[in-house]
């Protein structure tokens, strides 16, 4: 699984490079976190979460504060999230996480990365089956024994617990992201976390071939491209 998550975390880490293309998305993603569960982070765990995620990528909190005051004043756009899955080049398997709200602009930008790059986008489902929805925890460690007994011990629910290279990954059912956080920050407060996130994890991968890189490497940039597209989830394995 690290391997995987890994993988998926290199596939976005160009996203990150444009800086106002991310402020936009953690913008639009908090405007409608906060639209729907209320904009108070202390009763909105979903948007505490997602404050925290946005500080770590270094949002600053203007961006943060603009659209959490936009969900209170009510006014704005009505975002709906919409999910999008596939088969993308070397026959990886796609999941495509987006907030809209124009359903039509969005399908039409995700349908033209699929068809541009010989790729396939099926019908809802068609993927989503061969990914866990997972929380996932990444830290300096490598007693992957005492990290799992400290879990038990606060009743805490772990799908599986790895030590890699120096590493500690969680991973844990997506409704524990909070219970394992309290848990590990109770009894290691000077823990520091590489990575805290919710994602989807694949229960296979694929080797992409170097032949399929170029047209996978193109894939991808499209959907980080598309304004309304939030997260790409992908069970790739590409050449080193």
């Amino acid at each position: 699984m690290g391997r995987a998550f890994e993988v998926r975390k290199n596939a976005m880490a160009k996203t990150a490079g444009a800086k106002t293309k991310v402020y936009s998305k953690y913008g639009k993603e908090i405007y409608v976190c906060a639209k729907n569960g209320g904009p108070d982070p202390d009763t909105n765990l979903s948007l505490k979460r997602l404050i925290e995620k946005a500080k770590k990528d270094q949002v600053p909190s203007h961006v943060i504060e603009k659209a959490i005051d936009k969900a209170i004043g009510g006014a704005g756009e009505d975002f709906v999230p919409a999910r999008y899955e596939g088969f993308g080049p070397g026959n990886c398997m796609v999941i495509v996480d987006c907030l809209t709200d124009n359903n039509n602009r969005t399908i039409t930008d995700v349908r033209n990365c699929f068809t541009k790059t010989n790729a396939k986008i099926g019908a809802p489902g068609a993927v989503a089956h061969m990914f866990d929805h997972q929380a996932v925890f990444q830290f300096a460690g490598d007693d992957e024994d005492a990290v799992l007994e400290v879990l038990m011990d606060a009743d805490v629910d772990v799908s599986e617990v790895e030590s890699e290279e120096g590493k500690i990954t969680v991973y844990a059912p997506h409704t524990e992201f909070y219970s394992v956080k309290t848990a590990l920050t109770n009894a290691y407060p000077d823990i520091n976390f590489d990575a805290e996130e919710i994602s989807f994890i694949p229960q296979t991968e694929v080797e992409i071939s170097e032949e399929d890189m170029p047209m996978f490497e193109k894939f991808m940039d499209m959907l980080n491209d598309c304004d309304d597209v939030q997260d790409v989830y992908h069970n790739a394995i590409t050449p080193n």
